[in-house]
């Protein structure tokens, strides 16, 4: 099958690679440009193992294809870090808040949650939940996983986190 030559730009470097016009974006970021944090989970974007961010949206990274990102800018987990290498305020929520326990659904949940903050920097409980609702945690219950986008929307707007009382 012919491949087709495709650009992006991916946690602010530039990538490019040849990719048969079939090939998902999710297999083009691992196996091409080796980002292997963004997990394959179903393929079917039920889960969302496979978020990342390209041009100012989340999508599921098992649901477009890499010839449809030609051009695009993404982010993947491994361009959630701050510039000095440090961890960024959502890495650090799931962190101190214990929000991952596998891990296996921690760099699309936190990609998903550093897109809802950048649309809500202030997002209640309730809209935290609705925000990564088309993410699947097997393992945590979600709870900690909140507070963890709680803390983190508290340290990027300055003030302190509150833990709401059991």
């Amino acid at each position: 099958m012919p491949k087709t030559h495709i650009t992006m730009k991916v946690n602010g470097s530039e990538v490019e690679g040849l990719a048969e016009p079939r090939t998902l974006l999710v297999h083009f970021l691992r196996e091409q440009a080796q980002l292997t944090g963004t997990h394959i989970g179903c393929e079917t974007s039920h889960c969302g193992a496979c978020t990342i961010d390209i041009d100012g949206m989340s999508v599921k990274s098992c649901t477009i294809l890499a010839v449809q990102a030609n051009g695009s800018e993404i982010t993947t987990i491994e361009g959630m870090a701050n510039a000095d290498g440090s961890l960024s305020a959502l890495q650090e929520g799931f962190r101190m808040m214990h929000g991952l326990q596998c891990g296996f659904c921690t760099p699309g949940m936190i990609i998903r949650a550093h897109r809802l903050l950048k649309e809500n920097p202030s997002p209640t409980e309730t809209e935290i939940r609705a925000g990564i609702s088309g993410n699947i945690c097997r393992c945590t219950g979600y709870q900690n996983i909140v507070k963890a986008i709680q803390y983190a929307a508290a340290k990027i707007n300055g003030v302190e986190f509150q833990e709401a009382a059991e």
